[in-house]
């Protein structure tokens, strides 16, 4: 039950992000069926292809943050080379590097150094963002942003945040 919510939270935000009508309706398609088998009882829910699913979603999830991403390529170099999916930028000092428009899905940014940093378009899908450094950082336009992952960072009451995703209790005190 917890990933159907999960995917539906990351469709509802690709609708909201894509450019393309159809990628639009695609995306609340897919979040409204996922809505309909959270509220069926147990033998259907047991009977879905979940599978199935969550290919769907993901292709769904990863063509949004390409087009998304793409944006920000279009005025500026691209980010850097070390800044793809899964990278190990773990304790990494990433101040100094072009975020905008990174692919640092499921990356290990655990106790990473992004304190001032832009993250506009930057997809963070599944990042691991535990004890990062996020004083004063822009995460305000970065994709598939959660909750738990913002409470698992450092930041502080200047860090920008997502509209759907609060800034935890300790950072607003300085």
């Amino acid at each position: 039950m917890r990933q159907l919510h999960e995917m539906r939270w990351y469709l509802l935000e690709a609708q909201e992000r894509t450019y393309d009508p159809a990628t639009a309706r695609e995306a609340r398609e897919l979040a409204d069926s996922i809505a309909s088998v959270a509220h069926a009882d147990v033998d259907e829910l047991l009977s879905i292809d979940a599978e199935g699913m969550r290919v769907s979603v993901r292709e769904l999830l990863m063509d949004v943050g390409a087009e998304v991403r793409g944006s920000y390529f279009a005025d500026a170099g691209r980010p850097d080379l070390c800044l793809h999916p899964g990278a190990d930028l773990a304790g990494t000092d990433l101040r100094a590097h072009r975020l905008c428009g990174a692919d640092l899905r499921g990356a290990l940014l655990i106790g990473a150094d992004l304190r001032g940093c832009d993250l506009s378009g930057t997809d963070l899908l599944g990042a691991d963002l535990r004890g990062t450094r996020l004083e004063d950082a822009d995460l305000s336009y970065a994709l598939y942003l959660t909750q738990p992952q913002i409470d698992s960072a450092r930041g502080n009451s200047r860090t920008r945040v997502p509209a759907a995703v609060s800034l935890p209790g300790g950072w607003r005190g300085d």
